[in-house]
């Protein structure tokens, strides 16, 4: 360890050459680390200025890429949320297969032939009466094992800050790796179940004809038929239908209660289906039980930018250090 300290105290060229001539295969996990950091410190030591540039370069395009962003969603929300949704989906898998993460790439291949199935259902017209409900279920389970899975996954995360993973006699590292891999899934899967979901409810809502971009919808809705799912909502005996709960809205349209929350927390919705009120999610959610769902909601709308979009800037920011010549 003596060695390792007096290497790493060494300053200019002098200490560089001494770095690289230290036997790592000698030192101990910790004392390698410190050779690496103090490596890492010769190597950039005199580089402040440029080191500055860059943290600028950094800071404007990230500036400059989130008002471009904003701009593109206002101006253009189908084609943002497509393009987002599309990198959501395939940005992982390069990675994934770069770093050989072999299980990542099982599951995407079972969520993706699965997804697809429900996608290309929601998408035929005329739209089959089951497949609304068909839609919502699938994702809805998803967004269910989603939402445990990264609260297992946190759980786990803070078990092993507290220690309490030494109880079980598990290594912190091996705690630590379960527990990020378990949020990482949980929170990848659930942004990624709501913009399929979110595509999907628009699709669904302007073929069944209650519902349309534009504000103006193609049929009249009458006081008997749910307008997300297009099915009676009150039916005989004798009749075919389903039979489940209700809910009215502040606006007097009432729905299938599966529908309506299907619609709001699945599909990303927080209007009326057929007029566009706006859905005051408090009152439907009055459960405290419930409002966690609307929470975790809101921050995998916040997490999908920064899988979409973050790996673009910085590929960006590193394209325009490497023509500024800056290393």
């Amino acid at each position: 360890m003596a060695a390792v300290v007096e290497v790493e105290v060494g300053a200019g060229a002098a200490g560089e050459r001494e770095l690289d001539e230290v036997d790592m295969s000698d030192l101990s996990p910790e004392e390698q680390w410190r050779v690496e950091h103090a490596r890492m410190h010769a190597k950039h030591r005199g580089h402040e200025a440029m080191h500055a540039e860059m943290v600028l370069i950094l800071i404007a395009t990230l500036v400059v890429a989130q008002l471009l962003l904003v701009q593109w969603k206002q101006r253009h929300p189908r084609s943002y949320n497509m393009v987002t949704l599309f990198q959501m989906w395939v940005v992982p898998l390069y990675f994934t297969v770069k770093l050989h993460w072999w299980r990542f790439l099982v599951i995407w291949i079972l969520f993706s032939a699965v997804t697809a199935f429900v996608t290309f259902r929601a998408t035929r017209k005329p739209l089959v009466q089951t497949t609304p409900r068909l839609v919502y279920k699938w994702f809805l389970l998803i967004y269910k094992i989603s939402y445990a899975t990264g609260i297992i996954g946190y759980m786990a995360v803070m078990f092993t800050l507290f220690g309490l993973n030494l109880l079980f006699k598990i290594k912190p590292e091996d705690a630590m790796d379960f527990g990020i891999s378990l949020l990482f899934y949980g929170l990848y899967y659930g942004v990624l179940e709501r913009d399929f979901a979110e595509m999907c409810a628009d699709y669904m809502a302007s073929t069944i004809g209650f519902y349309s971009e534009s504000g103006m919808p193609t049929k009249h809705l009458s006081d008997s038929v749910c307008a997300v799912c297009g099915q009676q909502i009150f039916v005989d005996v004798s009749e075919e239908g389903i039979i489940e709960n209700t809910y009215r809205l502040s606006c007097n349209h009432v729905f299938h209660e599966f529908c309506i929350r299907g619609w709001c927390i699945v599909g990303k919705k927080q209007t009326c289906p057929y007029c566009k009120e706006k859905v005051d999610l408090k009152r439907m959610f009055s459960n405290p039980w419930e409002r966690p769902h609307v929470m975790y909601g809101q921050l995998l709308d916040w997490l999908r930018y920064l899988v979409a979009w973050q790996p673009v800037i910085i590929g960006l920011v590193q394209g325009i250090n490497y023509i500024l010549g800056l290393e």
